[in-house]
């Protein structure tokens, strides 16, 4: 399939040398005019081959062209087909090892185009990969990856390299060069923040690659653009590494390279995702390692690691469904299951009652189960955990999904109707000591509340956990207003999340020092705000407090 663009540059390249005619020979533009269309695969195949042993100012122009329709067309088999990875293997090679060829002209741009290419044909077709590696790109690529160029190379070539290992069939041929990819890719992934602000944004405008700035902004931007894509590509760049070792992870290749403490603690601020949606993340990669069993048993052992998880699993990060699997599958092996059940019962108490995440249902169901299948031995004094604070969440969770169920169901019609009127006049009295600056006396009246609050009456349930979190930062406790606030949430919608307990948690997030967790619940506050065009019921009782 042709290229619209590439299409008109080649008629403009055909007005210009139409007088006189192209005399070069296997001229690429003038073969894209080709009316023939097996004349011009038979050009198009020679003019790959020719390609890597010309001088051409027009290659920067051609690899553009190619570029450009490789993304936008990466299915297509006609180029892949006429020997275009070898081509794009030898311009690599040739610009890493001819430093004359690399710097006259406009060649400096041509590695970059060429592994970008490489990636983009290789990223669905598994029969594409196998023709990229049979033609020879994998050392190419690796020495991108070594830092032969710059980070600019390095990020294409670590994409290229996290498709070829995305292939059953092509893993092999990658993997041969293991243990330096998975080293790579984890320096990558933890340095290439500082090496980009380093080696671009931090420097003096005349000593920054111009290279640099065009492919940035395809030469149509200013500074604050160039800075603006060099944090992007920044990200990218940890994105595709985490990409990469994620495929090596989830075949429990090389773990315990993978596995250092340093490394697993610096994964937890990979934010990843929000530049590429693909890209696992440190958190992804957490939940990939905590599928292994060498894995979960480097991972229960870092504190840090255990407490990150927690807080993004009462977040409003996009991740907080890895980082809920993660604490899961922790405690359903009988190995890591004690080590991390003190830590991991505090917060996932608080997501028992969450009833969908994304496209998951009965997400709050899972977490009662495997919290409460060995209970039974704590209530009968069979083990003991060691942190009483644990062992009282679990009380807590048992009466709240056993006894008060049991309760419940025990109430005739007109025993709950009268109890909801008894929970109405308990809100307003709670109300009117916080108001009158009675904050404890207020904190116990709701506690009262939500006790005998029946489990039906989700929306005064949602009031009385945000309003008593409010009493909880105002006694400067946030970890107990994380705790209700989250609560709130997990009773309210996932499509109208309850707006006040987002604002309320980020303020408590704050409090802790936990400043990507406050701005995540902060940014979903605001899109909340956006989306309410009108004040859904439970909003409408909390118009004051509660």
């Amino acid at each position: 399939m042709e290229s619209p663009q590439l299409n008109n540059k080649a008629n403009n390249t055909a007005k210009k040398h139409s007088q006189p005619p192209c005399r070069k020979p296997n001229c690429f533009f003038c073969t894209m005019n080709e009316s023939e269309l097996s004349l011009r695969r038979a050009k198009l195949s020679q003019c790959f081959k020719e390609m890597p042993l010309r001088d051409d100012h027009e290659h920067v122009l051609v690899l553009s062209g190619l570029w450009n329709i490789s993304m936008f067309q990466p299915d297509d088999p006609e180029f892949p087909s006429l020997g275009i990875f070898e081509c794009m293997a030898k311009l690599i090679y040739r610009g890493i090892t001819d430093q004359d060829w690399l710097l006259r002209g406009q060649n400096i741009y041509i590695p970059y185009y060429a592994a970008h290419i490489i990636g983009s044909y290789t990223m669905n077709k598994s029969q594409f990969a196998e023709g990229a590696v049979i033609s020879g790109v994998v050392l190419p690529l690796m020495e991108l990856l070594r830092g032969k160029m710059s980070w600019v190379e390095q990020r294409v070539a670590v994409r290229a390299l996290g498709h070829l290992v995305s292939h059953a069939k092509t893993f092999e041929a990658v993997a041969v060069h293991e243990m330096e990819i998975i080293n790579f890719a984890m320096e990558i992934a933890s340095n290439c923040h500082e090496v980009v602000y380093k080696e671009f944004v931090g420097i003096k405008d005349r000593k920054r690659p111009k290279y640099h700035c065009d492919l940035l902004t395809r030469g149509l931007g200013g500074l604050e653009l160039q800075f603006r894509k060099a944090e992007e590509w920044a990200s990218q760049l940890q994105c595709w590494s985490l990409y990469l070792l994620n495929f090596f992870a989830c075949k429990e290749r090389s773990l315990n390279l993978i596995c250092k403490k340093e490394f697993l603690k610096n994964l937890c601020g990979m934010w990843g995702g929000l530049v590429n949606l693909t890209s696992p993340a440190g958190i992804g990669l957490l939940r990939t390692l905590c599928s292994s069993k060498t894995g979960r048993e480097n991972v229960v052992n870092l504190k840090e690691v255990m407490e990150s998880l927690c807080n993004v699993s009462r977040s409003s990060d996009d991740w907080q469904d890895m980082a809920i699997d993660c604490l899961l599958l922790l405690l359903k092996d009988p190995d890591t299951r004690y080590k991390v059940i003190d830590i991991a019962a505090l917060s996932l108490v608080d997501l028992v009652e969450l009833r969908s995440l994304g496209e998951r249902k009965r997400v709050g169901e899972t977490i009662t189960q495997t919290l409460l299948q060995d209970y039974y031995k704590i209530k009968y004094g069979f083990l003991k955990l060691k942190s009483k604070k644990a062992e009282r969440a679990l009380e807590e969770l048992w009466e709240l999904k056993v006894e008060n169920r049991r309760r419940d169901k025990l109430m005739s019609e007109q025993d709950m109707k009268e109890r909801e009127m008894f929970i109405g006049k308990l809100k307003k009295q709670g109300n009117q000591k916080f108001w009158s600056g009675k904050i404890e006396k207020a904190c116990k009246i709701y506690s009262k509340a939500l006790d005998l609050c029946p489990l039906n009456i989700r929306k005064e349930r949602i009031v009385l956990y945000s309003n008593r979190a409010q009493c909880y930062m105002l006694l400067k406790n946030p970890a107990a207003a994380i705790s209700d606030t989250t609560r709130a949430l997990c009773l309210s919608s996932a499509e109208s999340p309850h707006s006040k307990s987002l604002w309320r948690r980020s303020q408590a997030y704050d409090m802790k020092g936990l400043a990507k967790e406050s701005l995540m619940d902060c940014l979903m506050f605001i899109i909340s705000r956006i989306n309410l065009s009108t004040p859904s019921v439970s909003e409408s009782h909390t118009t004051q407090q509660g």
